[in-house]
């Protein structure tokens, strides 16, 4: 179901997924009036809890999914693994944005790279590896390489680096032989990203061009602006538009690149908020979460500039050692410094607890300064 139609206040919304991403959702759309049904099948999920509904079952559930088209008005999802055939039975009598066509184009490494080929985009060198016989030879320009499972991988989930055939069959065995994409591993200058909110008219709202920095394949570091050159900037937020527009994208799109030289390639891209942008709550003046409730319920969308350069730190299980509680004095001594806890229930190895953002003024001379008293804050709290 499609419509260009305003969704006002206080029509209840549907979120599936209730982790930290549908949480801040839950925040935005509370802050504008609206009411949220989350389904998602952890009783303590972090966006449940704030919920005005949690509906406490799979994503299949015929029961609750039914529940959930008669008492919303539109829904979005937090994770692109929802499976499509959720989607689309919600899109049969309610709004439902993204598209199950994008979430299923974005949830699948193999659907993603070839539709961002085929749009015309820059992307790494990669073959589909259905069965062991595909591998390729070690006389291969593509290795060193990292083969990564199609489906389900994330934060450095299901990725493996390869030097050579031998080294890439062990890996595909691992993986117990599922379709996989092989890319070949390039020396990366830097990665970025690009967060955009596009609506139902085609409008788009783009936040500035994040530099990212990972920790055993998760993201542990975002500065904004990126430190790269403005062309670098620029294009990046060119290509993520022109890939949006692609999909025919309504909601919030993450997008991912490598910086290699002069060459900027597509990495992945998010159908929902993206981590890289969580800077947008303390620096922006409308902040991710809440262009995703505007552009789910047609509303026109906010200014996404910059009021502050920003720092932003990931804060994982890791710091809680010997399940001790990290020094959150040290790190609000700060006073530039804003915490953000997720409310989950158990710090685990590599589990996303929190993420604190170091704010200061649109000045270059406070930029370095913001990521020293990040990288300072970050070692307090017993980061990396």
């Amino acid at each position: 179901m499609t419509t260009s139609h305003i969704i006002n206040a206080p029509a209840m919304l549907g979120m599936l997924g209730g982790g930290q991403l549908g949480r801040f959702f839950v925040t935005s759309a509370h802050e504008l009036g609206y009411k949220v049904t989350v389904l998602d099948p952890d009783p303590n999920s972090p966006a449940g809890k704030i919920a005005d509904v949690h509906l406490c079952a799979r994503y299949d559930d015929a029961k609750f999914l039914k529940q959930m088209a008669e008492t919303c008005q539109a829904v979005t999802t937090e994770f692109e693994n929802v499976p499509a055939t959720t989607l689309e039975k919600l899109a049969e009598t309610v709004i439902v944005r993204p598209s199950a066509t994008c979430v299923a184009i974005a949830q699948n490494r193999v659907l993603e790279k070839n539709f961002i080929k085929q749009a015309g985009l820059p992307v790494a060198p990669f073959v589909v590896i259905n069965t062991i016989a595909d591998l390729p030879a070690d006389d291969s320009d593509l290795y060193p390489a990292i083969l990564k499972v199609a489906r389900f991988g994330y934060d450095g989930k299901g990725q493996a680096r390869v030097k050579n055939q031998v080294e890439a069959q062990k890996a595909f065995a691992e993986f117990k032989q599922e379709v996989c994409v092989l890319e070949q591993m390039l020396p990366l200058d830097l990665e970025v990203s690009v967060v955009l909110a596009r609506d139902a008219k085609g409008n788009i709202a783009a936040f500035p061009t994040a530099e990212n920095s990972h920790l055993n394949g998760i993201l542990d570091i975002s500065i904004v602006p990126a430190r790269c050159s403005e062309v670098v900037k620029a294009n990046a937020q060119e290509l993520a538009k022109k890939l949006a527009e692609k999909l025919d994208y309504i909601g919030v799109l993450g997008v991912e690149f490598f910086v290699v030289g002069k060459q900027l390639l597509v990495n992945e891209i998010a159908p929902r908020p993206h981590n890289s942008g969580h800077y947008t709550i303390d620096a922006c003046i409308t902040n991710q979460f809440e262009q995703q409730v505007r552009a789910l319920t047609g509303l026109p969308l906010g200014e996404s500039g910059l009021h502050s350069n920003a720092v932003m730190v990931n804060i994982l299980g890791d710091s809680w050692v010997d399940n001790q509680e990290p020094a959150w004095n040290k790190a609000m001594a700060h006073n530039n410094l804003k915490l953000h806890l997720y409310s989950k229930e158990e710090p685990r190895r590599a589990r996303k607890m929190g993420h604190f953002t170091v704010i200061g003024r649109l000045k270059v001379q406070d930029k370095q300064a913001l990521l020293n008293t990040a990288l300072i804050a970050r070692s307090q709290l017993n980061i990396g």
